[in-house]
């Protein structure tokens, strides 16, 4: 049985003329990943801002935890992580001493405060540099020490505001693992991102926001499916072939066939991607042709949402 730690309904919020959200809607079951993604100022942080009760609300209702975000704050307080988009890590202090420092402000005992600290440095992977100074840590580190800190108090949620941002491939990966494995271990992780492949690697569930309003809440994969079929494609080695290779993606196609002379590909929508691969295939040695590359191109996230963007933008302009 599934339990629901996150739901809003018909939130608003208006600064003077201007709607920073509009009727949005979420929910997010506990130890899911739910990514929320947009353009910038699309309402992203305002959602984030709202839920963790830093910011009052104007219309709708949501609840955290359980617990209504108006009238019952502090419960809400009580069962959240916040990280922001720059890191609260001394670097001064060890990574322990950045950790006890975190519990006794959270009213830890000093005994408690040491062991959860030791608990969270083995949980993100940093028993290794526990008395290190943070100065010295890669940007990954810092941002594993800031995750543990938000941690202090196994919160059943943590709301995560671009949590890789400015970070290099591997420290990024670094964040994408302990995200993944906080999830798996119960807690409801709700993170904003302009990465797509960040999103598609980590969120359960995707809701796509621009103008403050949800244009969409699906999964990655659903949302990958909105841009319809798999693609065949062909890269010819000779350009003069682009003819012939025409007809013979047409022939497997369900859909219109599109040649790229710039790219000298030949590509068309497939309703059965490996049947049509293999008959285009084997046409293409019947033939006696060479090409450059063969093979199935499906949808991309960023695809996706460039799609639902560019949608909403065209209906706002007419």
């Amino acid at each position: 049985m599934t339990t629901t730690t996150v739901e809003a309904v018909n939130l608003g919020k208006r600064y003077k003329d201007t709607a920073a959200l509009d009727g949005f809607d979420i929910s997010a079951q506990a130890g899911t990943v739910l990514g929320l993604l947009g353009p910038n100022g699309a309402g992203k942080t305002t959602t984030v801002r709202i839920l963790t009760t830093l910011l009052r609300f104007d219309t709708g209702s949501a609840t955290v935890a359980g617990f209504d975000i108006a009238r019952d704050a502090r419960q809400v307080r009580r069962r959240i992580g916040l990280t922001g988009q720059q890191t609260a890590v001394d670097e001064v202090l060890t990574a322990r001493q950045n950790l006890v420092l975190f519990g006794r402000l959270f009213r830890l005992t000093k005994a408690r405060a040491r062991e959860r600290a030791d608990q969270l440095l083995d949980q993100f992977g940093l028993r290794d540099a526990a008395d290190r100074q943070a100065k010295g840590f890669s940007g990954g580190m810092k941002r594993r020490l800031d995750l543990a800190a938000s941690m202090i108090l196994a919160p059943q949620v943590l709301f995560l505001d671009e949590p890789t941002t400015g970070l290099d491939p591997s420290g990024r990966r670094e964040v994408w693992d302990a995200v993944s494995g906080l999830a798996a271990d119960g807690t409801t992780v709700v993170l904003t991102t302009h990465y797509l492949d960040e999103a598609d690697r980590l969120c359960d569930r995707i809701a796509v926001i621009d103008h403050g309003r949800n244009l969409v809440d699906d999964t990655p994969a659903g949302l990958k499916r909105r841009m319809g079929a798999d693609r065949l494609e062909i890269v010819a080695a000779d350009p003069a072939d682009l003819a012939v290779l025409h007809g013979i993606v047409a022939a497997v196609a369900d859909g219109e066939t599109a040649t790229d002379e710039g790219a000298s590909s030949v590509s068309a929508p497939v309703k059965e991607p490996v049947a049509a691969l293999t008959a285009a295939a084997t046409a293409v040695r019947d033939q006696g042709l060479t090409v450059a590359d063969i093979g199935l191109r499906r949808p991309t996230l960023d695809e996706a949402f460039l799609e639902l963007i560019g949608t909403t933008q065209k209906e706002g302009q007419q």
